[in-house]
């Protein structure tokens, strides 16, 4: 009976969650600071946590938020608002239209492989909201744009704003991140195959909206799976969907271009498309922040070897909790991607004609606008911290293990599911469950970084249904009123995806046993 209580108690912070950001429509903000303060409680009078501890727990949650997630998701917005200012994103938009007339071709380019890119580079809504309103703004209905855009956004979240979902639960775990980000790719590898397919059915709707382009959609999948998981396992984590994104976008370009070449359907074309002339120069300029990000992050990244070791050395070494189960935290000052992304804002903003007065003023308007993320991010990782820290997490995972027995890695998946459609983040999913999916795994003697990664692999699906990705949907296409539209939209794929992964987890746990 006490196993229950404690279970009971300890999921008390997520559903909390789950009630405040779904029935209640708190903001995340201030639903994840009131979830920090239940755990809290939680953690001193019912775990019996020391108070010295506590705070540990809280303030290394606070530290990991700030160094180093915080200050990647405050450069890649940063990079993403020079262009802005700059003019020079409308030229990144006009380049993806001028490809081709073919509206199927159209959405693979803008809504999977641009996506794609702004997800691996920014993430945190800008993969939803700018191709979505480059979609609405060629001519796509509203309501069309975001759900393609909401379910292209799922698969690779995985690696989202240079990798830190994946980064995240590797730190939080104490699992090795080539690992973690290898099985991730394997877990998706039939949904990143997959999900072009759906776009493709969705744009033509029909059962013959594959004519003409099946090679395609094929190559546009392919194309994204085997450079993501290649990067994956020799790299690790911050550059898989970036590469892959790129490929993609390179490869259906190319094979639009040689078996795209007949006859398309009318109801296919888009009407009213003007094509614009872009310079070779003009194109270099606006893309310059992505490629020295590019640049920079693969100079900088293992495979850089001692130069990577040289930037690795740069760190300080604390130690912040002291209670059970401690280990001191390290921060790395030269060796994070925040550092570089930030650096490619600026000398990419120069390029596009910025002062760096200039700069700074967009730079302050970021760091305001993003201000309600940080104290998210601040809370749910000083919440995950203190659950894992005082036994709450491992008073879920004795009654997982309790009743799913062997059937546990198919539910795994649909943990971290849900811990995205509470937060909106695939990061936080890997902060909230990463920890309980380690331990539960190594309590049934199951393959660790197998069962961890699937706790991305499911969490991933949830953005596609996740009342935050939708909200920022709705914003971009001017659809207030409509979230009820999209979900509808989304949730048979939600369902079919979450599924797949489960069995897919399931059978690799049987395999790797």
């Amino acid at each position: 009976m006490e196993m229950i209580f404690e279970f009971v108690m300890a999921l008390l912070p997520i559903i909390w969650l789950i009630i405040a950001l779904t029935a209640l429509k708190i903001p995340g903000f201030k639903a994840c600071t009131i979830a920090l303060a239940i755990a809290y409680v939680l953690a001193v009078f019912v775990w019996k946590m020391p108070f010295v501890d506590s705070l540990g727990a809280v303030t290394e949650g606070a530290a990991l938020a700030l160094w180093p997630i915080i200050i990647v998701i405050i450069a890649a917005i940063f990079t993403y608002n020079v262009c802005v200012a700059t003019g020079d994103m409308e030229i990144i938009k006009k380049m993806l239209a001028n490809v081709t007339k073919d509206k199927r071709v159209l959405v693979l380019i803008i809504a999977w492989g641009f996506g794609g890119f702004m997800e691996g580079m920014a993430g945190f809504g800008t993969a939803v909201a700018i191709p979505a309103s480059m979609l609405a703004g060629l001519g796509f209905p509203p309501v069309f744009a975001a759900i393609v855009c909401l379910i292209a956004n799922a698969t690779p979240t995985a690696f989202g704003s240079i990798g830190i979902p994946t980064t995240t639960l590797a730190n939080i775990t104490g699992i090795n991140v080539i690992d973690l980000s290898t099985n991730t790719v394997i877990l998706l590898a039939l949904l990143i195959i997959l999900t072009p397919f759906v776009l493709v059915f969705l744009t033509g709707k029909s059962k013959n909206s594959l004519k003409g382009i099946t090679l395609i959609t094929f190559i546009s999948g392919i194309s994204f799976l085997l450079p993501e998981y290649l990067v994956a396992k020799y790299l690790g984590a911050e550059l898989p969907v970036v590469i892959g994104a790129v490929c993609s976008m390179a490869a259906t370009v190319l094979a639009a271009g040689i078996f795209g070449k007949g006859e398309v359907d009318e109801k296919y074309l888009l009407e009213g498309r003007q094509e614009v002339k872009v310079t070779g120069k003009e194109a270099v300029v606006a893309w310059s922040p992505f490629i020295l990000i590019f640049v920079f992050l693969l100079v900088t990244s293992k495979m850089a070897g001692p130069f990577s070791e040289l930037l690795a050395s740069v760190k300080t070494t604390v130690s912040i909790y002291q209670g059970n189960g401690s280990s001191p935290y390290t921060f790395s000052w030269l060796a994070t991607p925040g550092l570089w992304i930030l650096l490619s804002a600026f000398i990419g903003g120069k390029i596009q004609g910025l002062s760096m007065t200039e700069m700074f003023v967009i730079l302050k308007k970021t760091i305001l606008q993003m201000m309600k993320t940080v104290v998210t991010i601040i809370a749910i990782m000083a919440t995950a911290k203190l659950m894992g820290y005082s036994g709450m997490i491992a008073s879920i995972s004795l009654v997982f293990v309790t009743y799913t027995g062997s059937f546990y890695p198919f539910f795994a998946p649909f943990l971290g599911s849900i811990g995205t459609f509470v937060t909106g983040s695939g990061t936080s999913a890997s902060v909230l469950f990463g920890g309980l999916q380690a331990e539960t795994s190594a309590a049934l003697g199951l393959n660790q970084a197998w069962i961890t990664a699937s706790n991305t692999a499911g969490a991933v699906m949830a953005k596609m249904i996740s009342p935050q990705s939708i909200a920022i949907a709705v914003a971009a296409v001017n659809l207030e009123g409509k979230e009820n539209m999209l979900l509808k939209g989304t949730i048979k794929y939600f369902v079919l995806f979450i599924i797949i992964v489960g069995v897919i987890t399931y059978a690799g746990s049987r395999l790797l046993a």
